[in-house]
């Protein structure tokens, strides 16, 4: 299903962030949102999710309004999540954390089983505590859980940030595999050269504002529109 923003505005408490931000993501593409830091990519991952208010505007998934739920309404629709910093419950084991993903929308051992064979190090810590982990270790967790969701959208957060190469290649191939399964994907990322790798369409936002939304290959092309967004 289309993921859909319609003209969104929202912010934290008085502060606006975000201005009447338009935004679609497709069913088997990975929309990458681009921008300088403090430009709203958190702000409209959080918003989507319904950790944020909105102002106006709504969040659509299919016919279904997302921004009319509570956020613990929001996952079971299918909205996988993993936010920047992981956000793991530390002190639960691997196991625990991956039980709480399958909850979610009510899956089962053939969802979990299949989760562990995408990150077949996990299985090897199941009985670990999560905080005990390396940080690509909690990374991978933080994914599995999100996939026991079996979504229909998944957002992330910068995933490879402070990743070692042989990492960020396992999210790569991750979001690879769930594209080709007709997830659609939104994906916040300041590394150009993973975004260029990743993206089928990249969205620009410039201070809380939607700017273009260009096909990855004007970009691989052209690098002026990354010198007058992202400063690169």
């Amino acid at each position: 299903m289309t993921l859909r923003l319609d003209g969104i505005s929202a912010g934290y408490g008085p502060v606006q962030v975000l201005f009447d931000l338009s935004l679609e993501a497709r069913p088997g593409e990975v929309l990458c949102l681009l921008g300088r830091n403090g430009a709203g990519k958190t702000t409209t991952l959080k918003a989507i999710m319904g950790l944020l208010p909105l102002m106006s505007g709504r969040v659509l998934l299919g016919a279904a309004e997302l921004s009319a739920m509570p956020a613990h309404e929001v996952p079971k629709h299918g909205i996988g999540y993993i936010p920047q910093g992981r956000r793991l419950f530390t002190e639960l084991t691997v196991a625990e954390n991956i039980e709480v993903g399958l909850l979610a929308r009510g899956r089962g051992a053939e969802t979990r089983e299949k989760v562990l064979t995408m990150f077949p190090r996990l299985r090897e810590r199941l009985s670990q505590r999560a905080e005990t982990l390396s940080g690509g270790e909690q990374q991978m967790l933080a994914t599995a859980r999100a996939l026991c969701l079996e979504p229909e959208v998944l957002l992330l957060d910068e995933p490879t940030e402070g990743l070692q190469p042989s990492m960020i290649s396992l999210i790569r191939d991750t979001v690879d595999v769930m594209r080709d399964a007709g997830v659609a994907i939104i994906l916040v990322e300041q590394r150009i050269e993973a975004v260029l790798n990743l993206a089928d369409r990249v969205a620009f936002i410039e201070n809380g504002h939607g700017r273009e939304v260009v096909d990855v290959e004007v970009l691989r092309r052209d690098k002026a529109l990354l010198q007058k967004y992202v400063g690169i």
